[in-house]
């Protein structure tokens, strides 16, 4: 894997920063508050619980500028979510924890903690052991619970067979599954073939494999894309508060054939470029959920097809880092979906447009990478930021909830107070044991083991996957998350009883009996509920139609019924049998989502794009 920007003995580079005499003093800033990545400043560590040196990096006052009067509300949002004086008070002192005085009753206010000492460490080791058990006493009732389903699955398949019926009737892409597994077993003997023999046969296939042979279900994004003849180079993003996170650039390894000759320096400047894609994952997944799909993977298809792919993953990811917080600090972990989306996700998108030069980019999302993004374009959140967006492909939108919170263990976890959710899952991470099992069991019981918890607790299937690869797909879940996450989804305040992310029920009642009214023929719909502004992107959708978890028919509707005035729905696509998963898993996801993504990703790029980019492969343009 190419790692960039990273130097092993000075931490973060400096060779891509942008100080203060590269700023333009007539240029309003694109963000109220700076966002720096890549050089480093020194700082004295104020207590025990702050690391040092503080890493901060390039800015984005040159992305362009202020939009409209709106940017104030983006303004107020930010120091609302940092403080005042930013992410560190004081003398970079984390006095508060950030979002303390947001009043959005979808995004109540986060527990404050000061700066350690030994009582409060004393206070946060003892609810990290109640909550280690209690947590796992939750864990295992769930872990049981996807057993009994699966043994009860498997009595019920043991009939059927021995009544005379196949086993492979009820997988619904039988015949597909086996070619790939026939396919993926010759690969893997032209990859021997090619190693003892050193056969070139590069000749052969555009994006010869530079990785091969039987699947080792390892944990990296780089290895799976040289199985597919591309690889993946890593950057490291801090946000406002703090946070590094990881983005994940996958690109082509193989350079032009050799050739005599001198070149010509303005002929490479006006050779054809690509046009950005950011990719966003969904709950406790890595953007490695875009890549285990081989060719079929979204974010291969996409760069294969000639697109300049980018994978962001939010804060802690598979590796919490922070610039001056250590782990074990609840500092670190006194965040929700409302500063990845206000932060992380501003900080992912800058990052790419400073490293490709252009001024926008296309956007797709996954679930959670939906929820975020439509939190963050709100008008009362960072709406600035749809500027930087050609168009946002929202794949099974998490913006209303579906029947699968009603759940018996998700009502649990909504009826119970605050404190007693704390007290079960502490104030850190949300169960950080799965992770230590994620290291320790054998990969390939651990992906088994995966599939069965989540298709436990989600309802989901694998019956339109590859079942070759399912295990490949649970190596990049779970991912460290705050508990604070899980209780915004499934807590008692916010998503799971408010039922969507930036309304509360209230509102949305009101507004389902509105509309009865409207379908009626009294009175017209009232835009005056609407979330976003004229700085929305056009948006596309892909929802998955028997998707229990979310509900994105409620979305479409109130996109095509007019509560969304700024809103240009460009593309809607309603999967019927299509469950949560299958948006990025299922076997003919290339054909039914894939295809359609990279249509509007360029249907939607700004004509100054298009004038440098090369036509991605497959797209066609009307006569």
């Amino acid at each position: 894997m190419f790692i960039s920007d990273v130097d092993p003995d000075e931490g973060l580079s400096t060779s891509v920063a942008r100080g203060a005499e590269s700023r333009v003093s007539d240029k309003a800033p694109y963000f109220d508050t700076t966002v720096e990545v890549g050089s480093i400043e020194q700082h004295p560590a104020p207590d025990a619980g702050l690391k040092a040196p503080l890493q901060t990096g390039y800015e984005l006052q040159d992305l362009g500028p202020v939009c409209d009067e709106e940017s104030e509300n983006a303004s107020a949002v930010t120091e609302r979510l940092l403080g005042e004086e930013g992410p560190f008070p004081g003398k970079n002192q984390l006095g508060t924890s950030i979002a303390n005085n947001i009043t959005h009753p979808l995004f109540p206010p986060l527990p404050s903690y000061g700066p350690p000492s030994l009582i409060t460490s004393v206070q946060h080791l003892i609810i990290r052991c109640v909550s280690f058990v209690l947590s796992l006493v939750f864990l295992g009732t769930v872990i049981l619970g996807a057993l009994i389903q699966t043994a009860s699955a498997s009595v019920l398949q043991i009939r059927r067979t021995i009544g005379g019926q196949a086993p492979h009737t009820t997988r619904i892409y039988h015949e597909e599954e086996r070619s790939r597994q026939v396919e993926r077993t010759k690969a893997s003997r032209r990859w021997s073939y090619r190693r003892e023999k050193e056969v070139d046969e590069e000749a052969l296939d555009e994006c010869p494999p530079l990785e091969g042979g039987k699947d080792p279900l390892v944990c990296d994004v780089a290895y799976y894309a040289r199985r597919v003849g591309l690889d993946v180079e890593t950057f490291k993003v801090q946000t406002e508060d703090g946070f590094i996170l990881t983005l994940w650039h996958a690109r082509r390894p193989r350079g032009p054939h050799v050739f005599s000759g001198q070149t010509n320096p303005e002929a490479s400047r006006r050779a054809p470029g690509k046009y950005p894609v950011l990719l966003m994952h969904g709950l406790l997944q890595s953007a490695g959920a875009f890549c285990a799909n081989d060719d079929d993977s979204l974010a291969f298809f996409l760069c294969k097809s000639g697109y300049d792919v980018w994978l962001g993953n939010n804060r802690c990811g598979m590796v919490p880092e922070h610039t001056t917080l250590f782990q074990s600090d609840p500092r670190m972990w006194a965040w929700n979906i409302q500063q990845m989306g206000v932060l992380d996700l501003p900080a992912l998108v800058s990052r790419v447009l400073f490293e490709t030069g252009f001024e926008k980019l296309g956007l797709v999302g996954h679930s959670q990478g939906t929820a975020e993004t439509f939190i963050a374009l709100a008008k009362d959140q960072r709406p600035e930021l749809g500027e930087r967006i050609s168009v946002f492909c929202a794949l099974a939108p998490a913006v209303y909830a579906g029947p699968l919170v009603e759940r018996v263990y998700f009502r649990f976890m909504r009826i119970i107070p605050p404190l007693v959710f704390r007290a079960f899952f502490g104030i850190h991470a949300f169960i950080p044991f799965m992770m230590t099992v994620h290291r320790r069991l054998h990969p390939r019981i651990y992906g088994t083991l995966g599939y069965y918890v989540f298709s436990f607790l989600f309802g989901w299937s694998d019956a339109r996957w590859d079942r070759g690869l399912r295990d490949r797909m649970f190596q990049f879940a779970p991912v460290y998350v705050s508990a604070e996450t899980m209780r915004w989804w499934l807590g008692g305040e916010c998503f799971a009883h408010q039922k969507c992310i930036l309304a509360t029920s209230k509102v949305t009642q009101a507004e389902a009996a509105e509309d009865q009214r409207v379908a009626r023929g009294h009175g017209e719909v009232r835009s005056n509920t609407a979330w976003y502004g004229p700085q929305m992107p056009p948006v596309a959708l892909w929802i998955a139609g028997s998707d229990g978890l979310v509900d994105g028919r409620r979305l479409l509707h109130r996109l095509e019924n007019g509560r969304e005035p700024h809103v240009q729905l460009v593309h809607a696509k309603v999967i019927e049998e299509y469950e949560h998963l299958d948006v990025l898993w299922a076997m003919d996801a290339i054909d039914q989502v894939g295809q359609e993504v990279r249509q509007v990703l360029w249907e939607t790029m700004p004509q100054e794009a298009r004038t440098r980019c090369r036509m991605p492969r497959g797209v066609w343009t009307a006569r």
